[in-house]
């Protein structure tokens, strides 16, 4: 139930409902302050996306600022992590952060609900110096008033090679003889348009009839027992014990699976991108170290040393002749390098279609799957 009031508040954010939730900035504009990073910050993002280590990104960003840096790995999914801290987002607090990374689309409708600061493009010059010129811009954000890209990736599905070398596509993971051994996404905006696709939905043009279709394909094979469980990153953990065969995840996953035989494929019958933004919160102690890791992790030569352990899409130019120095296959690695011809037809985390009321319909249809 608590899922499916925060997916309502999420909902009404996006169609700009005039619901009371949604006053975290108390309806001022907030500028996160920039000046000399100084003390402690705390960073939340997801599991395996950074280098890690003592000579890893963070120990070097300490090293270069003297910035005491507490860096969290607790974010498994977006509404997840959104439920967690709308409570103290709302009265202004962030819990303790000073920046944090989700998808796009939830950055969004966090900054519609008033949760996040704007940026400064002043504080940010190495940020928007070495931003790659497809990503100056994003539509859910013109401007770059509030975001600046983390990385980005493809969502396909993550195979255990020697169980089942034949899935190759959507479509197998509802072949019954892998029942109870396949996992998808929590995630809708990633499960739910591959399985639309899957059904031949064209991803241009994705209807509610679409959505609700898909849904109820996926809630058929929840009741039947043919999907294992919904998941976060979790599901790398079950590819790594040997509990799947084959289960719907992010392409730069590889660091957190320890299965020599996983191997992640992109679906013959879709395909579906994402990209994942740092924000800083309202009420964020230290703005000036957020923004300072920002234009720290734009730098080329750190954002290669990051691109080469997550093998995800990296935003930022530069890093590509660096790697082909150091490694040449990750230089050309499609999955770091994608070209435009590559991902041609590929959906992106789209939102459902129509009103606030037709989006809250279907995120509750899949809610209701996912919790059962």
């Amino acid at each position: 139930m608590a899922a499916l009031v925060l997916a309502a508040a999420v909902v009404a954010a996006a169609c700009g409902s005039s619901d009371t939730i949604g006053g975290g900035n108390k309806g001022k504009v907030q500028v996160a302050k920039g000046g000399k990073p100084t003390g402690d910050v705390t960073i939340s993002n997801w599991p395996g996306y950074i280098d890690p280590g003592k000579d890893g990104t963070v120990a070097n960003f300490e090293d270069a600022t003297g910035v005491k840096v507490n860096y969290i790995e607790d974010i498994n999914d977006n509404l997840q992590f959104f439920g967690k801290l709308q409570p103290q987002l709302e009265s202004g607090d962030s819990g303790g952060r000073s920046l944090f990374v989700v998808t796009n689309w939830m950055a969004k409708q966090m900054n519609d609900l008033g949760y996040l600061e704007q940026l400064n493009h002043a504080d940010l010059k190495t940020v928007f110096d070495n931003i790659r010129p497809e990503f100056a811009e994003d539509d859910t954000d013109p401007g770059r008033k509030f975001s600046v890209p983390w990385q980005g990736g493809l969502t396909g599905i993550w195979v255990d090679t020697s169980k089942a070398p034949e899935i190759k596509s959507i479509s197998d993971l509802f072949d019954p003889k892998y029942k109870g051994q396949v996992e998808m996404l929590t995630e809708m905006r990633d499960t739910v348009p591959l399985v639309m696709q899957s059904m031949g939905a064209d991803p241009s043009n994705f209807t509610k009839e679409d959505w609700m279709a898909a849904i109820d394909k996926i809630k058929q094979a929840t009741d039947s027992g043919q999907i294992r469980r919904f998941t976060g990153n979790e599901y790398t953990e079950d590819l790594t014990s040997g509990n799947v065969v084959a289960a719907i995840g992010w392409s730069g996953d590889a660091s957190l699976i320890g299965n020599k035989n996983a191997e992640w494929r992109r679906p013959t019958d879709g395909c579906d991108t994402f990209f994942d933004q740092m924000v800083i919160p309202v009420g964020a102690p230290n703005t000036a170290a957020a923004l300072a890791f920002m234009n720290y992790a734009y730098r080329p030569e750190v954002q290669a040393n990051i691109a080469a352990y997550v093998n995800y899409v990296t935003p930022v130019d530069g890093v590509q002749p660096i790697l082909a120095k150091k490694d040449p296959e990750l230089g050309r690695d499609p999955l770091i390098f994608p070209t435009a011809a590559s991902l041609k037809g590929c959906s992106g985390d789209p939102d459902p279609p129509g009103s606030a009321q037709d989006q809250q319909e279907v995120t509750e249809a899949f809610q209701n799957v996912v919790t059962g």
